[in-house]
């Protein structure tokens, strides 16, 4: 497995290889910054987060074609509780949007496992009777990967691996991918997005392997530090993008498990999908009323320019009673929003509103 990611990084030329670092590092300059929004207003963050779970669950069930609108999925989630999900976009909604809130709620907890990704499987599967039989285990027959033309012929893009080799197979994988997100050789983007690419090739169920790899995907992220995950969603992105996201994957399995596997226009996609990300991200801060995902201190720290042009480190934390390192902390922070800049240096340092 290590071979074969180290071979494939190789195979890349050193043009996309360049540009797909250069990314990765903008993209963990982001992360670094999304850090400090633990500060902001955790009701504000929760109710993007549950928007964001409508959204990527309507993005991700459409990918595999349902037809369902974020409307609708909106609508059928509120009402779970008394709807019996008759049909198969239902089922498959409400089971999609149930694993992605656990996977937003609980990550640091969930062990990446192959455990999990059973359970993950058969809670995606839960409201379908269909898959009664499957959910939770392994494919028992093969499950060719193919496509469909319009007159309603198919060809058969590629032969996932064998039924009696899966276990072994994902085992491997599994085990791999976390000794390398913990042992740090490779960025743990590139080990994230070949772990993808090896699970979509086993194909290890009969049905839920590409929704599932996208909830792998936002758990992987999440638990390797890009804790912004839950607040914009990498699924819609996708779906906007969808034939260049299955060209790109299609282009990365066309040789298989081999180390001579083209993964330089997968990994591509996948980071400038991150980037998309970010860029939603950082739209939605600059049209939110920001005050409105602010922490209450940093809310009554704004409140002070109520009542003078300009405020100090100590006059912040005499009028929250905080310590003066916490009041250095909210004022960096609202630095960092640009809501306020800093005038003079040192004791002289004053604070003005932007």
């Amino acid at each position: 497995m290590r071979n074969r990611l180290s071979q494939r990084l190789q195979n890349m030329s050193s043009k996309d290889l360049s540009s797909i670092l250069t990314k990765i590092t903008r993209i963990d300059e982001f992360k670094g910054w999304w850090r400090g929004t633990s500060t902001l207003n955790p009701q504000a963050l929760g109710r993007l987060k549950r928007s964001i779970v409508i959204t990527s669950t309507g993005a991700s069930t459409r990918i595999e074609g349902s037809t369902l609108s974020d409307t609708e999925v909106e609508k059928l989630l509120k009402g779970l509780k008394t709807s019996k999900l008759k049909d198969r976009d239902s089922q498959e909604v409400a089971g999609y949007a149930e694993v992605l809130q656990t996977v937003f709620d609980s990550y640091r907890d969930i062990p990446f496992s192959e455990g999990v990704i059973l359970q993950f499987h058969s809670q995606l599967l839960k409201f379908s009777d269909k898959d009664k039989q499957s959910r939770g285990k392994y494919k028992s027959t093969p499950n060719k990967v193919v496509a469909f033309d319009r007159a309603g012929g198919q060809t058969v893009l590629f032969n996932p691996t064998e039924p009696h080799l899966v276990t072994a197979e994902m085992r491997e994988l599994i085990e791999w991918t976390r000794k390398q997100l913990q042992a740090e050789e490779f960025h743990p983007i590139l080990v994230i997005a070949n772990f993808i690419v090896e699970f979509l090739a086993i194909h290890p169920f009969h049905d839920g392997n590409g929704r599932l790899s996208r909830i792998l995907t936002n758990l992987l992220l999440a638990k390797s530090g890009y804790t912004y995950i839950p607040y914009a969603s990498l699924e819609k992105i996708i779906e906007d993008h969808k034939t260049e996201y299955y060209i790109a994957l299609r282009t990365a399995q066309k040789d298989g498990k081999s180390p001579k596997a083209e993964m330089a226009r997968w990994v591509r996609f996948f980071v400038n999908a991150m980037m998309r990300q970010i860029e939603v991200l950082r739209g939605f801060l600059e049209k939110s009323p920001m005050d409105s995902l602010l922490s209450s201190n940093q809310q009554q720290a704004l409140a002070l320019f109520d009542n003078a042009d300009e405020i100090s480190t100590k006059l912040v934390a005499e009028a929250l009673s905080i310590p003066t390192v916490t009041a250095k902390q909210i004022l960096n922070r609202l630095l960092e929003l640009k809501l306020i800049k800093r005038q003079g240096a040192g004791r002289t340092t004053r604070y003005q509103r932007v």
